[in-house]
């Protein structure tokens, strides 16, 4: 049973590193298989013990993939489920002992008698001692009686020790980190062209955090600690993942966009893309619909808007003016509402040609 354990947890523990973002993936499917084979299989504190797998299955409770992630800790809550529920057989049987050993116990009772000269007081302190879990023992009773000529005065003072139960030190939940711990190398899924491209990525992302502590500009030097806390290996899978579930292999149809989205990524001029990508401004789900102005860096995106709107006026200063006039009659919708300029065209020894258009039907015409 052991080693059918332990060959299965091994299966489960293979594609679950072979799968590291969402998304339904034949390596996802394989470690779900292998995770709930682990939950048919009947396990023992001893098994457990000896084959450590419950440690080694507490990593995929954390794992990036959501289905993976909730069937490993729905299996982990079920090891620890058989571990406690044999401990407690076992501390119950030891309890059960200790309590027909301690019914078995006499009660101790040791009486004292306290006499005071005056004949009209006596006082009977009785002192016992009970053995009793949980109680401190010494509970003290005094019975006092006086006597006063024919008046007869009794006290009795009772006192008993407070119970005190013992209850052994619940332990505190370990505290976990927010997120996913980072990776300590490339995840790879056994394809050469898609290792190359995560090789890639990954190395574009690793230079983020010290072009952002060189950068002249105060408001990206100031998320400097959000950069730190990505995990390059981890952004790096998730958007060669994306990718390849959109656009197929960078060999197909979509090469062009692979080369594009690459260029930019990897393109030293352009470290604000990068960073954009690795923080999570710019999602690795929304990368195959980027365009091209968006990948482009701020300054580019801030010359690109001068170039636009400099373009723009020039146009609108260029126009050439128009009157309007009822001169002229629309040969498509009869109107005389009309709009007209005129250019020289030909030579200058010839008229101007007149460009008419119909304000009611938009209709076009020239003449000279």
């Amino acid at each position: 049973m052991e080693r059918e354990l332990l060959e299965t947890f091994d299966a489960a523990k293979k594609a679950a590193d072979a799968t590291a973002a969402d998304g339904d993936s034949p390596e996802a499917d394989r470690c779900l298989d292998a995770l709930r084979r682990l939950r048919d299989i009947r396990v023992n504190t001893d098994i457990l013990v000896s084959t450590q797998v419950g440690k080694r299955l507490r990593p995929l409770t954390k794992h990036p993939h959501s289905g993976i992630q909730a069937v490993a800790a729905d299996l982990f809550g079920y090891w620890k489920k058989v571990v406690l529920e044999e401990s407690g057989k076992k501390n119950g049987g030891s309890e059960n002992e200790r309590s027909s050993d301690s019914s078995g116990k006499v009660e101790k009772v040791r009486p004292m008698k306290v006499e005071k000269n005056s004949a009209s007081a006596s006082m009977k302190v009785e002192k016992r001692d009970v053995d009793v879990r949980g109680q401190k023992p010494g509970s003290v009773k005094v019975e006092k009686t006086a006597s006063n000529g024919s008046r007869t005065q009794s006290v009795k003072v009772e006192r008993v020790s407070k119970e005190v139960s013992r209850t052994p030190d619940a332990k505190k939940p370990a505290s976990t980190p927010s997120g996913a711990p980072k990776l300590t190398s490339l995840v790879k899924c056994n394809d050469p062209t898609r290792d190359k491209i995560r090789e890639l990525l990954a190395e574009a992302f690793a230079k983020v955090s010290r072009e952002t502590s060189n950068d002249d500009r105060d408001e990206v030097r100031n998320i400097l600690d959000e950069v730190d806390a990505c995990d390059p290996y981890r952004v790096a899978v998730k958007v060669e993942s994306a990718l390849f579930e959109r656009l197929g292999r960078s060999t197909g149809a979509h090469k062009t966009k692979y080369r594009s989205i690459m260029f930019n990524l990897r393109a030293e001029n352009n470290t604000d893309f990068r960073r954009r990508v690795l923080i999570g401004e710019v999602t690795p789900e929304g990368l195959p619909d980027i365009s091209p102005d968006e990948m482009a860096s701020d300054a580019r995106k801030q010359e690109n808007m001068q170039i636009k709107e400099k373009a723009l006026f020039e146009c609108e200063r260029a126009g050439a003016p128009k009157a309007t006039t009822d001169q002229f009659k629309c040969g498509r919708c009869g109107q005389r509402k009309t709009t007209y300029y005129q250019l020289q065209t030909r030579s200058a020894d010839e008229p101007m040609t007149t460009f008419v258009t119909c304000v009611n039907c938009n209709n076009h015409w020239k003449f000279c």
